[in-house]
Parts: structure tokens; C-alpha cells; sequence
């Protein structure tokens, strides 16, 4: 991780505490270095006064002993300096530089010093250097002269004894007679020095730490709530709204943790109201899904009335062909058996007799099974009544009831039905309501003269796919705008004339097929026309939801 990294992921409390401290330390070594120089400079500055006062008071004192070389006068002037503390030593010598007096040890030979220009004094013959011996002390060697003022007086002025008139009174003369050495120990100031800059240092310090402390008190003061808050945020963030924030504070912090205390119980009460709602709806979508259940089984079961309707002058004559036969034969055998005797019946009007009873066993079969298809195509189904059907079978149950509207209509049928097609799993009381729908629907786009051809076949199963068997539906006649190919499956939608179709067919039969885990397509035919296929897996899927349920066209 970066360094910026490291700083970012820091704590709250210490990203504040790190820079004040920070600022706050530059700030107090900044000014305690500019005040612990100041005060040195001081102490330098009142050593240098006061050995230069020194060193003018003891020339001047120095004058006549210098001038008579008085030694005697000398060591007792140099004698007062016993009783100031960081004087190293004293010499005063004459003009010719020879010692007269001295106080303390002077090894100026072994001395090697600077001479900064600042430290000169201004007067002539003054100057002040700093020195560091041999072993290691630094003192200040401080030069002053001893002068002696002489008056010069003219040649007329001498032999008078009335007084001398100022006017004519000689020039007065300074001349140096003598030099004062004063050597002073720094010892002591630096001694000062480092007691200064100790306490400055300590002083830094304490008030550095008291500060720090003082800091890391408010800081934590303020950032002791936030982790309240970040705390009670993350149990709020899994879901667990029992905790609140105990912050009683009459400032922003307070009035924040107040609002988040509010938002929690908002929060709880929604989801309390939520979870109420949910268990509601779950009980309302049992109920709808039952109502749906019951509404969609009604709408099958009137949309197949529709069709039995439709079918019904065709299953009539169905009807009425056999049972035309039944009463012919019936009659003809009646008929002979009452003019005949039946002594005297012979051998072949007996299996004459038995031709037409035969014949009267096989119609009235035939109009049974018209019968039961047309039952068991009106009866209501659910979707749970499924069993193992033979898809085949069912169409050819379908076309019994439609092939005599189709010859009325100058319709030819056509199938083309696979013998190899394995039994699904489904209904065929429902799976018949849709293939009358789609021929019923052809019947009506077709024109005499055309045909529609039915083909069943078998797609074998492919890695996942487990195989179907495709039913496929096709006519020659106006066929579907391609604005509307894509709306034919939605409920209501119909193209026929007002009073000839509730646009419901196609919509119940592709409800039916979905039910039964398989699809329905819908395309042009190629020369006119439209072609509906549908495909039935042998194991029957999971239906999609409602927002899975996309019509499939093709071009």
C-alpha cells in the first residue's frame, strides 16, 4: 500500500490528531529556536556592555597609576575585580607594552580566535575578539587605552603670575599612555545559556503534550459519536434495526444521531409493514392464482363451445349419413321378416339378414365414436389431467369433426403424419381444441379451390435436448399483414369480421401449448399464406413466467 494509501485508511481520530500535531510542533520548535536565540543573543550582547563598562571604568581609574607606573596603585585597582564572578584576567601595561599590572593567568600565545566585524567597538584603540583556548573554553578578551589628557601652553603665556587668560591658553591633548586587557569567561553565560534553552525546551515540551492531550481529549470528544454511528450503521447495513444511538448532545452531532435514531424506527416500521404486505400477498397470489386458474379453465372450456358450435351442422351430418343407414337396413330387415315366414326362410335370406344387422353394428359404432370424440373434446379438462396420448390419434379425432365443413368449403386436406412419433405427456381434450382452432382458422383464410396440409414429425434428442415431435399447419389463403404477425397470439385481437371472431383462439392455444411446456410459431407461407408450427417436448417443461412469454415469429 502507498503511503497516501496508509494515510487514507487511517482512523478518523488520527487523521485529525496527526497534522494538528504536526502544525502545532513546527510551530512551537519554530518559535521556541527564534526565542532561545534572542535570548542567547542577549546574554552575548549584556556580556559585551558590561565588559566594555568595565574595561572604560578601569582605564579611567588607571590614568595615574599608569602614568607614574605606580604598581602599587595598580594591583589595588585590579584588586576590586576579585569580587565580580567571570572575570578570567586583567592586564594593563604601558605604552611601550611592558606589564605594570595583571590579575589571573593570560596564555594569549596559545589563543586563537575570530574577529567578527560586528563585535568591534567604535572607538579608537577598542575592539573586542572571541577566543577558545586549548582546553576548550571560550572566552572574551576585551582591549580598552588608558589616556591622558596634557595641555600644550604658549611661550608668552609662560612667567605669568597674574593668571592665565583662557584665550590665550594652549590646545588640549589625548594621547595614550597605557592598555587595559580584560579577559571575561563565558562560561557563565553559557551556562545561562543552557539553563535558557533547557527550560525553553521543556516548556516546549509540557506545553506540547499538554496540548496533545487536550487535543486527543476534544478530538476524541467529537469523533467518539461518529464511531457510535459508523458502529450502529454497520448492524443497520445486515439488517438488524434493534440497536439506537445514546448520544445526548444539544449540537450537530446530537441533532444527526436524533434524525438516525428517527430514520432507524421509519425504517423498521416499513419493513415491519413490508414483510406484513408479504404475507398478505402471498395469500392474495394463491387466491388470484386460483381466480386466474379457474378464469383460464372457463375461458378454454367457452372457447371450445365456440368451436363445438362451429363444428356442429358438420357432426350433424356425420351424424345423419349412419344414422341414415341404420334406419334403412333396420326398416328393409323388419320389412322382410314380417312378410316372410320364418319356416320357410331360406339360408341366403338369413345372411342377408345377418349383412344388414352387420352393417346397422358398424354405423351405429361409427356414430358412437363421432359421440365420445365430440364428449371428450366438450368436456372440461385442467391442466394437471395429463396423461401418455398419441398426438396423431388426437389429430385425426380433430379432422373427423372439421372434414365435412372442409368439403362443404371445397377445402382439400392434406396430412402428413410421421408413424414413428413416441406418446407425450398431455391433454388431449385440450391439445384437440387447439389444432380445431388452427383449421377452423385456415378453413376461413383459405378460398375454394386450395388446400391445407397438416405434417407431424420427430426431432431426436440432441445433447440437453431431449427431443419433440413438431406439428406443423399450413395454408394457401390471404394469410397475416406483418404489422399484425406479431399480435396474433395476444387475447382479442382478431382480423375477422365484427361478430365472427372473439380473437381468444389463438391466445387460449397458446396458453395451452405453454402449459404443456412447448411453443407455437407463426410465419408466412411462402406463395401466401400461414404457417403455424408447434413444438411439444416429450418431458414437459417449467412454463416461463409471464414476462418470458415472447410470441416467435419468423419471415
Amino acid at each position: 500500500m502507498s503511503f497516501f494509501g496508509r494515510i487514507f485508511s487511517l482512523s478518523l481520530r488520527t487523521k485529525f490528531i496527526l497534522p494538528i500535531a504536526a502544525m502545532l510542533v513546527t510551530c512551537m520548535v519554530v518559535v521556541s529556536g527564534y526565542l532561545i536565540k534572542r535570548h542567547s543573543n542577549s546574554f552575548v550582547k549584556e556580556l559585551e556592555s558590561n565588559g566594555a563598562t568595565l574595561s572604560k571604568m578601569l582605564s579611567i581609574n588607571a590614568e595615574s597609576g599608569v602614568l607614574f607606573e605606580s604598581t602599587y596603585e595598580l594591583d589595588d585597582l585590579l584588586g576590586v575585580l576579585s569580587r565580580f564572578d567571570g572575570i578570567d584576567y586583567c592586564i594593563i601595561t604601558n605604552a611601550d607594552g611592558a606589564v605594570l599590572s595583571q590579575t589571573g593567568e593570560r596564555d594569549i600565545d596559545s589563543l586563537t580566535g575570530q574577529y567578527p566585524e560586528h563585535h568591534r567597538f567604535h572607538d579608537a584603540g577598542d575592539y573586542q575578539r572571541y577566543f577558545t583556548t586549548n582546553h576548550g573554553r571560550e572566552i572574551l578578551v576585551i582591549k580598552a587605552p588608558v589616556l591622558s589628557q596634557t595641555q600644550q601652553i604658549n611661550r608668552e603665556a609662560l612667567g605669568m603670575t597674574g593668571g592665565m587668560d583662557p584665550s590665550i591658553a594652549g590646545n588640549q591633548v589625548m594621547r595614550e599612555i597605557g592598555t587595559i586587557e580584560l579577559g571575561l569567561s563565558l562560561e557563565s553565560v553559557n551556562r545561562e545559556m543552557t539553563r535558557a534553552q533547557t527550560i525553553a525546551i521543556l516548556l516546549t515540551v509540557l506545553v506540547l503534550l499538554a496540548t496533545i492531550v487536550m487535543l486527543a481529549f476534544i478530538i476524541s470528544a467529537i469523533t467518539k459519536p461518529v464511531t457510535k454511528l459508523v458502529e450502529v450503521t454497520d448492524q443497520v447495513s445486515r439488517g438488524d434495526l434493534s440497536r439506537r444511538l445514546d448520544i445526548v448532545q444539544h449540537d450537530e452531532i446530537g441533532h444527526l444521531a436524533t434524525t438516525f435514531n428517527k430514520m432507524i424506527d421509519s425504517l423498521k416500521q416499513s419493513r415491519d409493514e413490508i414483510e406484513e404486505y408479504n404475507r398478505n400477498l402471498e395469500q392474495k397470489i394463491v387466491e388470484r392464482t386460483q381466480q386466474l386458474e379457474a378464469a383460464q379453465a372457463q375461458l378454454i372450456q367457452s372457447e371450445k363451445m365456440s368451436a363445438i358450435g362451429q363444428l356442429a351442422a358438420g357432426v350433424a351430418h356425420e351424424l345423419n349419413n349412419p344414422l341414415g343407414g341404420i334406419l334403412g337396413y333396420a326398416q328393409f330387415t323388419l320389412e322382410k321378416l314380417q312378410k316372410n315366414v320364418p319356416e320357410k326362410t331360406t339360408t341366403k335370406e338369413i345372411e342377408s339378414y345377418l349383412r344388414y344387422v352387420r352393417d346397422i353394428e358398424i354405423q351405429a359404432r361409427r356414430c358412437k365414436a363421432i359421440v365420445q370424440n365430440l364428449l371428450r373434446f366438450s368436456r372440461s379438462s385442467r391442466t394437471e389431467d395429463f396423461e401418455e396420448i398419441d398426438v396423431n390419434r388426437a389429430i385425426e379425432e380433430t379432422i373427423s369433426f372439421v372434414e365435412h365443413q372442409l368439403r362443404l368449403s371445397k377445402i382439400d386436406l392434406r396430412t402428413t403424419l410421421s408413424r414413428d412419433l413416441p406418446p407425450i405427456r398431455g391433454n388431449t381434450g385440450q391439445l384437440q381444441q387447439v389444432f380445431t382452432n388452427l383449421l377452423i382458422n385456415a378453413m376461413h383464410a383459405s378460398t375454394p379451390g386450395t388446400a391445407i396440409e397438416i405434417h407431424s414429425r420427430f426431432s431426436p434428442a440432441l445433447g440437453e435436448f431431449g427431443g419433440a415431435i413438431e406439428l406443423i399447419f399450413i395454408d394457401h389463403g390471404c394469410g397475416i399483414a406483418q404489422e399484425n404477425i406479431k399480435k396474433v397470439f395476444e387475447p382479442f385481437f382478431t382480423t375477422k369480421e365484427v361478430g365472427k371472431g372473439t380473437g381468444l383462439g389463438l391466445s387460449v392455444s397458446y396458453g395451452i401449448i405453454r402449459s404443456h411446456g412447448g411453443e407455437i410459431n407463426v410465419a408466412e407461407t411462402e406463395g401466401g399464406g400461414a404457417t403455424f408450427t408447434i413444438v411439444l417436448p416429450l418431458q414437459k417443461q417449467a412454463s416461463l413466467s409471464d414476462t418470458d412469454t415472447v410470441v416467435k415469429t419468423k419471415k
